[in-house]
C-alpha cells in the first residue's frame, strides 16, 4: 500500500485491520494467528496506528505509556515519544537487570512471568498500558496487577487488535479499566 492520494481525488484512509493478516493453525491447531507484521512493515499503517492511538490519548492525564513485550514496545515507545511521557518495559521473566517484581500468570498456551524495575514509578501514577492483541486477556490482566503492585495506577488499556469473542476486553474492564482497540476480529 502506498500513501492516500491528494488533490481532487477523496483521501482514502485504509483500516487498520486491512494491514492484519490471518495466519490459520498458528501456532497450534485450530487458532487463527493475527499478524501485525503487515501493519509494521506498511509507513502509512505503522503511521496510522500510531497516530490513532496518540489521538485517542493526547488529552488524558498519563505519566507513564507501560508497553508488554515485544510488540508492545513497537506501538508503546512511538506513542509515547508523542505523548512526551515515560516508556516502561514490562519484560519476560529475567530480561532486566536489578531489582524486579513479577507476576506470573496463564496463556492461552501456557504459562509465563512479566516483571518491571522496582521503583520505576512514583506511587499513584497514572499509566496507559499498550499491546499489539488482547484475546483472553491473561497478560494484560498480569500487566495490570504489576503495574498495580509497583504503586501505579492503570488509566487505560489500548490494544491494536482485540479479539472480543475471547473475553479479554471484558475482563479488563470488569477491573474498572478504559479498554481502547484500533480493530476487532471475530473469533479466535
Amino acid at each position: 500500500m502506498g500513501a492516500p492520494l491528494q488533490g481532487d481525488l477523496a483521501v482514502v484512509t485504509p483500516s487498520i485491520a486491512s494491514f492484519i493478516r490471518t495466519i490459520p493453525d498458528h501456532p497450534k491447531p485450530g487458532i487463527l494467528f493475527r499478524d501485525v507484521s503487515g501493519l509494521l512493515e506498511d509507513p502509512l499503517g505503522l503511521r496510522l496506528a500510531v497516530d490513532r492511538i496518540t489521538d485517542h490519548y493526547m488529552s488524558s492525564s498519563i505519566d507513564f505509556l507501560a508497553a508488554i513485550e515485544a510488540r508492545g514496545f513497537i506501538f508503546g515507545a512511538a506513542v509515547a515519544y508523542n505523548l512526551g511521557v515515560g516508556f516502561l518495559p514490562l519484560r519476560k521473566k529475567g530480561k532486566l537487570p536489578g531489582e524486579v517484581i513479577g507476576v506470573d500468570y496463564e496463556l492461552e498456551y501456557g504459562s509465563d512471568r512479566l516483571e518491571i524495575q522496582t521503583q520505576r514509578m512514583q506511587p499513584g501514577a497514572r499509566v496507559l498500558l499498550v499491546d499489539d492483541l488482547i484475546a483472553t486477556g491473561g497478560t494484560a490482566d498480569a500487566a495490570i496487577e504489576l503495574i498495580h503492585q509497583s504503586g501505579g495506577y492503570v488509566h487505560s488499556a489500548c490494544f491494536v487488535i482485540d479479539l472480543p469473542d475471547l473475553g479479554g476486553s471484558e475482563r479488563i474492564r470488569s477491573r474498572g479499566c478504559d479498554v481502547f482497540s484500533l480493530c476487532q476480529f471475530d473469533g479466535h
